[in-house]
C-alpha cells in the first residue's frame, strides 16, 4: 500500500511542478519519476533545514519543492 501512496504523490508533486515551472505536464510515468526524484531531493533538502512532515501532506509538499528544484536545474544545465 505504501509503493501506492508514494507513486500517487509523486505523479501529484511531478504534477504540480511542472505546473509551477515549465507550465505543462510531463505524462502520467514522466511526472512519476520527476516526483519520485523530487522527493528524494526535497527530503534531503527539508533534512538540511532540520524541516520534518509525516503527514500526506507535507509529503506533498516535500515531493513538490524537491521536484521544482530538480526542473530548475535541468533547465540550468540545458542552457
Amino acid at each position: 500500500m505504501e509503493i501506492l501512496a508514494f507513486l500517487f504523490i509523486g505523479a501529484l508533486a511531478g504534477w504540480l511542478a511542472g505546473q509551477l515551472v515549465k507550465g505543462g505536464g510531463f505524462g502520467l510515468i514522466g511526472n512519476i519519476v520527476i516526483g519520485a526524484v523530487g522527493s528524494f531531493i526535497g527530503g534531503f533538502t527539508f533534512h538540511l533545514l532540520g524541516l520534518y512532515s509525516g503527514s500526506f501532506l507535507g509529503s506533498l509538499v516535500t515531493a513538490t519543492v524537491g521536484a521544482i528544484i530538480l526542473l530548475y536545474v535541468v533547465r540550468l544545465a540545458k542552457s
